[in-house]
């Protein structure tokens, strides 16, 4: 009976969120401009909170040796304009030589690349395993025609995810800088929203989110570089043609977990194959060693037991994620399904806690 008292209102506080979201969706006037809001201010937001997180440990380490926190954020503001100005110096020239030369080139890699696909068919080997009845030129050409119209189309996204672009500059540094002077303040003032009773565990939910945030913000950059670094070094080894664009490509890519690092292979393959089938393998086997590196030795170390997500869950969430929101739902997907664990986790608990606690008093003596 008790059960079902709880599954009936359970189900009363469903029925009366839809019933709210129903009547909401009748008054738009109203709702309207709070979405305007938060479009152009979610922007900035977001790329305050990841700098937050990638910053706020090299924060704390100098005010533990004693520096003022304003003064701190400011030399690493003024260190991070340094290294800006060093990377449009002495980075970017090069970058955007690259990047110009392989969008020039963009269709004759497309048939370079048939060309020796079909050289390969003529090998009997390799067309004793192949269909008659498939083209494989015709279907890598299609593949990737489709491939680079949905890169086409993820740019634009992120574009217009960034389309305001004065408000991004102007408002980003600002923001960050009360989130590092201040980022402790605002939890507190979170912690005070809760009911009284609920205040403990209110600040262990927040503390919990905080850490994971932290974890994987920071922990999936130093990844990241380390791998871009490893296969920078593997390609300048071999010779590989765009070497840094492609590096750069893939540590971006590698963002997007699982897929990110099948994405990000497919174009140095196809430039290593243009160069020559020995430059394609060796591409190959440089991305497979260095993502072996960075998952059995880099990874656990910086990431250890505490967000490990099965691959399953992930490649799941990745999916849902993209196809809700493009490339910007395969970055946030897997922050999200974090925050929501961990809120889900506690509240169980609590309610375990709450029960157990009620089970336990024992009835009023007559």
């Amino acid at each position: 009976m008790r059960k079902l008292n709880i599954f009936i209102r359970v189900c009363i506080a469903i029925l009366l969120a839809l019933g709210i979201i129903y009547l909401s969706s009748l008054v738009p006037f109203i709702f309207t401009p709070l979405l305007s809001f938060f479009s152009i201010i979610i922007t900035p937001l977001l790329i305050s909170g990841f700098f937050y997180y990638l910053l706020r440990p090299l924060i704390s380490y100098l005010e533990r040796k004693k520096l003022n926190r304003t003064i701190s954020i400011l030399l690493l503001y003024a260190i991070s304009f340094v290294l800006l100005v060093f990377f449009f110096i002495g980075v970017w020239p090069a970058l955007k030589t690259q990047l110009q030369n392989l969008a020039h080139n963009a269709p004759y890699l497309i048939s370079s690349t048939n060309k020796h696909i079909d050289q390969l068919m003529q090998n009997e080997l390799v067309a004793s395993w192949v269909p008659e009845d498939i083209n494989i030129s015709e279907k890598i050409t299609e593949y990737l025609n489709k491939g680079f119209i949905w890169v086409s189309n993820s740019v634009t996204g992120m574009f217009g995810f960034l389309s305001n672009f004065a408000i991004v500059l102007f408002t980003f540094p600002i923001m960050l800088f009360y989130m590092l002077k201040e980022g402790s303040k605002f939890k507190n003032s979170l912690v005070r929203l809760f009911p009284a009773r609920y205040r403990e565990d209110g600040r262990s939910v927040l503390d919990d989110i905080d850490q994971a945030l932290s974890d994987f913000i920071v922990g999936r950059v130093i990844v990241n570089v380390a791998l871009g670094v490893l296969m920078y070094i593997g390609f300048l080894i071999i010779g590989l043609p765009y070497a840094l664009l492609l590096t750069v490509i893939a540590v971006l890519m590698n963002f997007i977990p699982f897929f990110g690092a099948i994405l990000s292979s497919i174009p140095i393959v196809i430039v290593g194959l243009i160069e020559s089938p020995a430059t394609a393998i060796w591409s190959l086997i440089i991305i497979l060693a260095a993502q072996q590196v960075q998952d059995n030795l880099i990874a656990p170390y910086v990431f250890g037991k505490k967000l490990s997500i099965h691959p399953l869950t992930t490649i799941v969430l990745v999916l849902v994620g993209g196809d809700i929101a493009g490339i910007v739902g395969f970055l946030l997907v897997i922050p999200v399904y974090v925050i929501v664990k961990i809120v889900a986790v506690k509240m169980y608990e609590l309610y375990i806690k709450t029960r157990g606690s009620k089970e336990e008093t024992p009835p009023a003596q007559p």
